[in-house]
């Protein structure tokens, strides 16, 4: 699991940030202005990239967060088995099994390429080629 560090106010919506070593995307961040005796706050809202948790963290905005790496590859569909599909990496020739998305039930066959991100432990389907 690649990542590195930035700070919480250079942050961008649509962007990636690890809240509790779990990958989210940034859909919004508020800056406050520094108060009298106090530092400027940054809040943080983000939304789970593989299961759709949504979290919200109030940090100084000068503090450091994880942003993780997200791999982006092409594997091929070997086997479907109900809701899980058993893809081979293109690249590495490593096989794993990843629930089928529900935009992507009944499209997908033995033999299809599709677009896979995984961080870690967590991977997903993210389209058909």
């Amino acid at each position: 699991m690649e990542k590195h560090s930035v700070e919480i106010k250079n942050l961008k919506p649509g962007g990636f940030v690890l809240i509790d070593d779990i990958p989210m995307r940034v859909v919004k961040v508020q800056k406050s202005k520094s108060g009298k005796h106090g530092a400027a706050k940054a809040r943080l809202f983000a939304s789970g990239i593989f299961d759709n948790i949504k979290k919200i963290i109030v940090k100084p905005g000068d503090s450091k967060v994880d942003v993780p790496v997200v791999d982006k590859k092409t594997a091929q569909v070997l086997a479907l088995s109900g809701d899980n599909v058993q893809l081979m990496d293109l690249t590495t020739y490593e096989t794993s099994e990843v629930r089928v998305p529900e935009d992507l039930k009944g499209q997908l066959s033995e033999g299809d390429e599709v677009l896979v991100w995984s961080f870690g432990k967590y991977v997903m389907i993210k389209n058909k080629k």
